[in-house]
């Protein structure tokens, strides 16, 4: 790999943050607007760059690794790599950002100079928490992403927008502080147990912790990630913020922030605390569970469209997490699959809301009804992106539910089968209140005669939503690329956790058909193809005194 791809990685986090102040500097308006938006797209097409020169087959742990001191003193250092994991989620990202950017020309109605500066800075502390390999480099891209989504949510958010925002800072502000708390223990014992202190993240990973420390610290690393998933019951702060932030913010948050808290258990918690790992495995279980069936009941129950979809992503990120705490080849690919198909489908969802908000100014469901007799090509692309939400087979969703549930059920999580069928029905449930939603809102007839005046979708809402329509299709009917990016380093992580604990981590031995009963036939060219017979089986002689007895003058 060359120098100037071995820096790649660097240009594409840093590149919008450099950009952000730059965008401070611009006019008002179009300019500040357009750098933005051109900023972004640079940053995915160099991000493409990575994919090209990623090698899924190489055997290293991380890739474009870069690792040099900073504060050599105190064992800091820029140390920064991906994997096929992050790669896909850096990817992801870089491909919303264009496209959040783009709905905010008329989504944000003041302040758009500001909005784009604090866009792009969150694409920067959201690719470097992608990418960090030391945990003080992790910690400050993980807090940096409050204060930019904070300001989006506070600033340009609807009429509870400050509660919302506090609200967010706080539950995720507080969750970091516990994760601060077990950074530092670490970096105290990579003194005691080596040579010198450091936060290298190869060097926590290497940490010999006893079992009850591993509790304590495991609680502190799951706890700051659990909100960001959220987890139940730390979810609540994500419906107010979901409902109160503007459209391309809902979108960040969705498409790629709730990502954080999965990527961190996958990263961080599960191999650096193994053995807590399988101690708290079956509560987790249970917790993802709880929110698969909890988050859909309560979509069952919402009146505004945006919470809906809010509560839809606390089932989905459960989901995610099931699969992950599988620990099969199967349910950690489809985890990851699922992460990346949530934020395509459910990012898709928001921007169609805020379309929608644009022109009606309401997001009650109550206050729709026929639209798909007003406004077609609105409806067709509200229905693609429901059925690819609920798993429909062909779109995105489809491949990871499948993988996840069928990796849950073979795993060996203690009563797998179970949880798998309980998580099942939330598969139910979200086609239910879907389909429900997607009902009362489009089908029928035209209840508010103020709904008879609306647009359908404009050449440039075509432009925004378009390539999220397509991307459903293509994860969905050729899945292979984007999993065959991530397979071996999930496999890899899997063996990993497997050693640690071979009774509680692992894909199931292969089950082989028994063939001593098939028949092998020759086949030469100047015969018929035969039809392969089995051989009926030997069944034992009955004995004499079991035998009927025949009259001998029976005719």
């Amino acid at each position: 790999m060359g120098a100037a791809f071995q820096n790649l990685l660097s240009v594409v986090t840093f590149l919008p943050l450099v950009a952000a102040f730059v965008v401070l500097l611009a006019p008002e308006g179009r300019v500040s607007r357009g750098l933005a938006f051109w900023t972004s797209v640079v940053v995915f097409v160099l991000s493409l760059g990575l994919l090209w020169q990623f090698d899924p087959s190489s055997d290293a742990a991380f890739q474009f690794e870069v690792n040099v001191p900073w504060f050599k003193s105190a064992g800091i250092g820029y140390h920064i790599g991906v994997d096929g994991v992050s790669l896909l989620l850096i990817l992801l990202t870089t491909f919303l950002m264009p496209i959040v950017i783009a709905s905010a020309s008329t989504t944000i109605e003041h302040r758009q100079k500001e909005f784009a500066f604090a866009a792009l800075v969150l694409e920067t502390a959201m690719l470097g928490a992608f990418i960090a390999l030391d945990m003080v480099l992790f910690y400050v891209f993980w807090e940096l992403m409050l204060v930019p989504m904070f300001l989006i949510i506070g600033v340009w958010g609807s009429e509870n927008r400050v509660y919302a925002a506090v609200k967010f800072f706080l539950y995720t502000m507080v969750g970091s502080l516990l994760m601060l708390v077990a950074i530092l223990y670490m970096y105290w014992l990579t003194g005691k147990q080596g040579e010198a202190r450091s936060f290298d993240y190869f060097a926590f990973l290497a940490l010999d912790i006893a079992p009850q420390v591993q509790a304590w610290l495991f609680a502190g690393f799951a706890l700051g990630f659990a909100v960001k998933v959220p987890m139940f019951p730390l979810h609540t702060w994500l419906p107010d913020a979901h409902v109160q932030a503007p459209a391309p913010g809902s979108v960040i948050l969705a498409g790629v922030l709730l990502k954080m808290g999965t990527y961190g258990f996958y990263r961080f918690a599960f191999p650096f605390f193994p053995e807590a790992t399988f101690e708290f495995r079956t509560l987790l279980v249970a917790l993802s569970v709880i929110g698969i069936v909890y988050g859909s009941l309560m979509c069952l129950a919402q009146r505004d469209m945006k919470k809906l979809i809010a509560y839809s992503s606390v089932a989905h990120l459960g989901f995610v997490m099931l699969g992950l705490l599988a620990f099969t080849t199967a349910g950690v690919t489809g985890a990851v699959y699922q992460m990346l198909n949530h934020g395509v489908a459910t990012g898709a969802l928001f921007l169609l809301v805020g379309m929608l908000y644009e022109r009606r100014h309401s997001r009650e469901i109550a206050d729709y009804g026929g639209l798909a007799k007003i406004t077609p090509a609105f409806a067709a692309i509200w229905l693609v992106v429901t059925l690819a939400s609920i798993g429909l087979p062909g779109t995105n969703g489809f491949v990871g539910e499948f993988l996840i549930l069928s990796g849950s059920f073979v795993s060996k999580i203690p009563g797998g089968k179970v949880w798998a069928g309980l998580a099942a029905t939330g598969v139910i449930l979200g086609a239910v209140y879907m389909l429900w939603l997607y009902q009362r809102m489009w089908q029928g007839k035209v209840v508010h005669e103020a709904n008879r005046s609306l647009r359908d979708l404009t050449v440039r809402e075509w432009g925004i939503v378009g390539p999220l329509v397509a991307l459903i299709f293509v994860m969905g009917l050729f899945p292979s690329p984007f999993l065959g990016i991530a397979r071996p380093s999930i496999e890899r992580w899997v063996a990993q956790l497997e050693k640690a604990n071979p009774a509680m981590a692992g894909d199931p031995p292969p089950s082989r058909a028994p063939a001593a009963n098939i028949q092998r036939v020759e086949l030469r060219r100047d015969q018929p193809r035969p039809i392969v017979q089995l051989k009926a089986p030997q069944m034992p002689a009955v004995p004499e005194v079991l035998r009927p007895s025949i009259p001998s003058n029976t005719p």
